[in-house]
């Protein structure tokens, strides 16, 4: 074999070790409404390991949220980016975003039979532990996790990344399951302090067992690489900080780890 051949093949096979993340997309259905999501898993892990529900921006079901449940697929979990909106429709103007997110948030009912039948189908995975299942969503999809804790949902752990932390229906003493942790920027205008201060009170007052950590400098969906453009194109608030994305994605992982009571699994 010449070095050329020989370069190749290794290269080949180097490759080959670390391609290990698999992604499905997948149908499901919420009374009568079509869904579509997004399973990723590490065929290379054994057995059966937790699950987590990766819900979206208020963009909708996009490549987003599907990177996000790659990156917890590395992290040795399965995982589903869910839809909410149905069909798996997406906006691409925040005039739609902000209606498609809002027939979700002000009916309670479908927004629950919409999560919960995402709920059911990630229980069924074969390489899922069907009693750990956590939820994690961004912005819109934050806002919806805290909800789903706040109504008693049997997830060992939800996770808001810059998503609203309001509710007109406040949690219930002992009613949440799920530990519960919210990550948002100091400089975002849409989560005021007095709003975050309101949310510890809530947490405080309902017995849950909690995390709340805001970020300096960071402004709304500092998560997401793409909010510098989304902020300049639609001149909203938005703005992606590196550091505060990393610092958030690093204590969600923990926090899910903690949970789960498992060790960090993909390693």
């Amino acid at each position: 074999m010449n070095k050329f051949l020989l370069f190749a093949s290794l290269m080949f096979a180097t490759s080959a070790s670390y391609a290990t993340v698999q992604g499905k997309e997948v149908s499901y259905t919420a009374n009568g409404t079509n869904l579509k999501g997004y399973i990723a898993y590490d065929d290379a892990i054994k057995g059966k390991r937790p699950g987590v529900l990766v819900v979206h921006e208020w963009w909708g079901h996009n490549e987003y949220a599907r990177k996000r449940a790659r990156m917890l697929a590395e992290r040795g979990f399965t995982a589903l980016a869910i839809d909410m909106y149905g069909d798996g429709k997406q906006a691409h103007h925040p005039d739609d975003a902000g209606k498609f997110a809002s027939e979700v948030a002000k009916d309670t009912k479908l927004a629950k039979a919409r999560f919960d039948s995402a709920y059911s189908l990630i229980r069924k995975e074969k390489t899922v532990d069907s009693n750990r299942i956590a939820a994690i969503g961004y912005c819109f999809g934050g806002s919806v996790v805290l909800n789903m804790a706040r109504t008693g949902e049997p997830l060992k752990a939800v996770i808001s990344f810059h998503g609203g932390l309001g509710t007109e229906s406040p949690a219930e003493v002992g009613k949440i399951k799920a530990r519960v942790a919210s990550f948002t920027g100091e400089d975002d205008p849409m989560i005021p302090a007095t709003q975050v201060a309101s949310f510890r009170q809530e947490m405080e007052k309902a017995g849950a067992t909690y995390k709340v950590v805001t970020y300096p400098g960071a402004k709304h969906s500092f998560t997401n690489p793409d909010a510098d453009k989304y902020g300049q194109e639609f001149k909203l608030p938005l703005a992606y900080n590196a550091a505060a994305d990393k610092a958030s994605w690093d204590e969600g992982m923990a926090f899910l780890t903690d949970a789960f009571q498992v060790k960090d699994i993909a390693k």
